[in-house]
């Protein structure tokens, strides 16, 4: 059975006294580089779609935002999978926490099978970064965060490796953590990212 240290179960100590920030420190150093990077890509799409309203609104109808809603959902529930996987780890119930973190994985690849339908279909009626400033900024935002998805996934399967172990040091346990928050992020990336383009009017 995986076996953590005493910090590492911390979370289940109602007795603890203070909490500590999941995940090693180098982690959410990357993390908040990589939303802060994000942020100003949001700002400069806002400040041009103020610049061509009527451009963006009548690109945006192009969007099929039941593609979004069904990827929203989808990286949602990776979410909560993550979350009872990183709890069963935490509370060392091993035969739990690979089947979670396998099904946050499945999630990842529902997620990219919807984006490549999403693309083809965007692709097959001419519709190319080249097209305007609005699917320039759609392909540049969507496909960083795929990119980011991808990374994920591969997180995602480092997670089920080690949750798989029959025992983890508390620095393993951070990573772990550190891997979770990551894939997180991920979710919390396309949650802006949905409504500002494919509902913002």
């Amino acid at each position: 059975m995986t076996t953590l240290s005493k910090d590492a179960r911390h979370e289940d100590s109602p007795s603890r006294p203070t909490r500590r920030i999941p995940g090693e420190e180098g982690t959410w150093v990357f993390i908040l580089g990589d939303m802060t990077v994000f942020a100003v890509f949001f700002a400069t799409y806002l400040y041009y779609r103020a610049q061509q309203p009527e451009l963006f609104n009548v690109s945006q109808l192009s969007l099929r935002p039941g593609y979004g809603v069904i990827n929203t959902l989808l990286l949602l529930t990776s979410s909560l999978l993550v979350v009872i996987g990183l709890r069963a780890v935490r509370r060392q119930v091993r035969n739990v926490a690979p089947w979670m973190f396998s099904g946050a994985l499945l999630c990842g690849l529902g997620f990219s099978f919807m984006k490549f339908l999403e693309y083809s279909e965007k692709l097959s009626k001419g519709l190319t970064p080249n097209t305007n400033s609005f699917f320039m900024y759609y392909y540049v935002l969507t496909g960083l965060h795929f990119f980011h998805l991808i990374v994920g996934m591969g997180v995602l399967t480092f997670l089920i490796v080690k949750s798989r172990a029959p025992s983890l040091t508390v620095k393993q346990f951070a990573f772990v953590e550190g891997g979770a928050c990551f894939w997180h992020m991920v979710d919390l990336l396309w949650i802006v990212l949905f409504p500002l383009l494919y509902l913002m009017k």
